[in-house]
């Protein structure tokens, strides 16, 4: 839970942001544009980091690492790629391939 204590402090909140990657679970299409309003609730957070957007006039949970700010100040973008980079490492402690954020990452 500690990225979801630092990126709740880092994250300056609303900011827009557009989306980079197409996710089963989420709405988003590439390049949709989206408003961050929030981190989503801590419970949601458990295995990845979530974050509540405005989209299609409604309020709903996306990964942070399907969107890029596009409208943030320095220390917002700087939180998002950290979370970024650390969520595609692999870690040690999963199954081969996989990464913190359950990504799958090739070889």
């Amino acid at each position: 839970m500690g990225w979801y204590y630092y990126l709740e402090e880092k994250l300056r909140f609303p900011f827009k942001a557009k989306c980079i990657a197409v996710r089963e679970t989420s709405p988003l299409k590439k390049g949709e544009e989206v408003e961050v309003l929030g981190t989503a609730p801590e419970d949601g957070c458990m295995k990845e980091m979530f974050v509540m957007v405005r989209f299609a006039g409604r309020k709903l949970g996306v990964p942070l690492a399907q969107i890029e700010p596009s409208g943030a100040d320095a220390a917002t973008r700087e939180a998002v790629d950290d979370w970024r980079y650390w969520a595609s490492s692999p870690s040690p402690r999963l199954g081969q391939g996989e990464t913190a954020a359950g990504l799958r990452v090739p070889g």
